[in-house]
């Protein structure tokens, strides 16, 4: 990597489901022991951003005492559909997060995809669910994160429309320093810091980086 290279880390639940999962989400929920020595593996890279998604309550009863306890950050992207829902955050939570330093950003108001929604579905999501969060944490939403990772030319140029400062996928490689558009690293079930720490921090030949390039801008063209 070099100097403005950015390692994007995704977490999504911690520990015990507290609500029923949707199909294949259980393959991003992780044991608590396994995120403590993930946790502890991502503090010693350069250059890592750390984030949370889906607003679930292991957000604030696990990953939040943690991340304390080693002097991290993190951005937690918040379902404003789910607020107040068992197994999800309350709005006391998002509160309680950005008080303690952490960013809250969205990431829309019902876990659907943002490609090909009608006018009143991403108005819902991409307006209604910010100001929600918004209310709930009592500060500014700027930063988004797409949904189960689909985005295309539409979604994007409605974001920046609406003056989201930067925006996350789920696009598996190394993010750039400054860039609006930030791909992550998510971290699945069975990772642990070694094999989190092959797949995130070895170098790409330069067939496999250009084709990763091209991949993403391919969802941004469509």
């Amino acid at each position: 990597m070099n100097e403005a290279d950015l390692i994007n880390i995704c977490f999504h639940g911690v520990g015990i489901p507290h609500r029923e999962l949707e199909p294949g989400e259980d393959a991003y929920w992780i044991a608590a022991d396994s995120y403590l020595l993930i946790l502890d593996e991502i503090a010693t890279w350069p250059s890592a951003r750390i984030s949370f998604d889906d607003g679930n309550a292991s957000d604030v009863e696990i990953a939040l005492p943690a991340l304390e306890q080693r002097g991290l950050t993190a951005r937690f992207f918040v379902l404003a559909g789910r607020l107040g829902s068992p197994g999800s955050l309350a709005q006391a939570d998002v509160r309680d997060l950005a008080d303690r330093g952490m960013t809250v950003g969205t990431h829309g108001m019902s876990h659907r995809s943002w490609r090909g929604m009608d006018q009143a579905t991403r108005h819902a999501e991409f307006v209604e669910a910010r100001h929600r969060i918004e209310e709930a944490s009592g500060c500014a939403v700027t930063e988004a994160a797409c949904p189960l990772g689909r985005y295309d030319r539409r979604v994007l140029s409605g974001l920046r429309e609406l003056g989201y400062e930067r925006v996350y996928t789920s696009d598996r490689r190394t993010g750039e320093s400054g860039r609006w558009l930030q791909p992550r690293f998510s971290v699945h079930c069975d990772d642990t810091p070694g094999s989190l720490r092959a797949r995130v921090l070895r170098k790409p030949g330069p067939g496999r980086r250009s084709g990763e390039h091209l991949v993403g801008l391919i969802k941004q063209l469509r």
